[in-house]
């Protein structure tokens, strides 16, 4: 077996296993299970250092060499994926080179592969100033992992590596803003069959959500969406409605519901906050649970460079509908290199992450570090 395909077995092996731990956020010791499994992968390696972190029951794993605070380049990924209802799904298969299953592409596979990177790098290369963080809340937003750690803890590094967006020859360099909030509107409970005397807080919240998303839709193209490649505009989506009004003929006296706002630049959170309230209406209060300004990510030249030459593809520079962990090392000024292998479907039972593309990610993060780190001092 040639070196290429013991790669492609070790980072398809990994995989699989990560895949069989649903480290959900209902499922903390799962989560923990997941840690324990990558840090038996790390442990016998010399000279590095472990430490955990733990910020409203989410754990963070950060691993440097030992006395290097502030590791030149710093690897990242998260171990948490998304519930499904389907308890039995988390399981893999292997299908025309691609490993399908819960949380593949995001990001088991890409966390299989940073844990063989790190491990590869820090046997060839004793104390190189390559560090790995792992985290287990990005699905929720990155608040108790990324942002405590870069915030709170003080985690630093020249240039970051997160594979959790763009793809095998694009490389994001925007990433919109993100507003997730709470509506919530209140009326008069009646009797179903007497509605003159109540006032429905269900169909009011209905209108006014009708409302907003005319205000919406007067951003998006006039052609076919799903043929467009830019979609730089905002956009709004309805995730959740509910109430708590359980009776058939009760008209509920409180309604609610929750929304996923994304904004490019020069939007900003403050200014979608106000103009989402507005057009809601005095009728309707709006709670952020979880916000994100427009980010710059600034990748490395030579990032880009190398994955030309490793694909000899032209790579193209993106913006990213979605956000990522990114966010917050930009708010030190930290670069941020953010691409990844051949993903789809991801958030789905079939999730899919293409092996081959591994392995030349793999190279690609490979070539970049030691041309950027080998003969070079750490970052103290």
């Amino acid at each position: 077996m040639s070196t290429l395909e013991e790669l492609q077995a070790r980072l398809t092996s990994l995989t699989r296993d990560l895949i069989l731990i649903p480290s959900t956020e209902d499922r903390p010791a799962e989560r923990r299970r997941c840690f324990e499994f990558l840090h038996n992968h790390l442990d016998s390696l010399p000279n590095v250092q472990f430490d955990y972190f733990d910020c409203n029951e989410h754990r963070s794993l950060v691993v440097r060499p030992q006395g290097v605070d502030a590791p030149a380049i710093l690897l990242c990924g998260h171990l948490d994926v998304i519930e499904h209802p389907q308890p039995e799904c988390y399981r893999s298969h292997i299908e025309e080179g691609r490993i399908y299953g819960p949380g593949s592409g995001d990001m088991k596979g890409q966390n299989a592969i940073l844990v063989e990177l790190f491990r590869a790098l820090h046997k060839r290369h004793p104390g190189i100033s390559l560090g790995l963080a792992l985290t287990s809340d990005e699905e929720r937003g990155g608040a108790d992992g990324i942002r405590f750690l870069c915030e709170e803890q003080n985690l630093r590094c020249g240039v970051v590596i997160v594979p959790d967006g763009g793809s095998l020859n694009d490389v994001t360099i925007e990433e919109k803003g993100v507003l997730h909030a709470r509506v919530q509107c209140c009326g008069q409970e009646a009797h179903g069959a007497r509605p003159w005397l109540g006032d429905n807080a269900l169909e009011l919240l209905v209108e006014r959500l009708q409302a907003l998303k005319q205000y919406f839709q007067q951003f998006w193209p006039n052609a076919d969406i799903k043929e467009q490649v830019n979609h730089w505009f905002p956009t709004c989506c309805v995730t959740v409605v509910s109430t708590d009004n359980t009776t058939p003929n009760r008209i509920p006296d409180r309604a609610e519901a929750i929304l996923d706002i994304r904004f490019p630049p020069p939007e900003s959170v403050s200014g979608m906050i106000a103009t989402v309230s507005e057009v809601l209406g005095p009728r309707c209060t709006l709670e952020p649970l979880m916000t994100a300004e427009p980010t710059h990510l600034d990748p490395d030249p030579l990032f880009v460079e190398i994955t030309q030459e490793i694909t000899g593809r032209p790579v193209r520079m993106v913006r990213a509908s979605g956000g990522s962990d990114g966010r917050f090392f930009r708010q030190f000024g930290i670069p941020v290199n953010l691409s990844r292998p051949l993903v789809g479907n991801l958030h789905a039972i079939d999730e899919w992450i293409d092996i081959a593309s591994m392995v030349t990610y793999y190279q690609i993060c490979e070539r970049y570090i030691e041309r950027k780190l080998v003969g070079q001092r750490d970052v103290r």
